[in-house]
């Protein structure tokens, strides 16, 4: 999509059948008409949300980074500036890096208690009775 086009929530609204089903995700509009036999929820579920505001209802579901990468392929524009609600939670959308624990020396302390703790279990308990 080169340019992105707008929609009014009026506009939106009127496309709530399995005719033309549109929804809003943070503040982005997606047709997902074609996609409605498809949503492994089933249709019904995406027709209850169909010409609406579904971003809590997507968000309490969810659903995975499949799931959001697959949206892009039915964004078919934004929501007027003026009528915008979720400014500042669209990052969501877009899913994050994974986050690596790098808080100091829990980092590596751990991990090494335990294999110290393990080695010691072997030499006095496993160990001596080969012997």
């Amino acid at each position: 999509m080169s340019e992105s086009k707008t929609f009014s929530l009026k506009e939106v609204k009127s496309h709530n059948d399995s005719k033309s089903t549109y929804l809003v995700i943070y503040d982005k509009v997606y047709d997902v008409t074609k996609f409605l036999e498809e949503h492994p929820g089933g249709e019904e579920v995406l027709l209850e949300q169909a010409g609406g505001d579904a971003t809590d209802a997507f968000e309490d579901v969810g659903h995975s980074t499949d799931a959001r990468e697959l949206m892009k392929d039915y964004l078919i524009g934004d929501i007027v500036e003026s009528e915008r609600k979720n400014r500042a939670v669209q990052e969501r959308l877009t899913p994050a890096a994974p986050q690596t624990q790098s808080n100091g020396w829990s980092g590596w302390l751990i991990p090494l208690g335990i294999a110290i703790a393990a080695a010691l279990v072997y030499r006095l308990v496993i160990a001596p009775s080969g012997a």
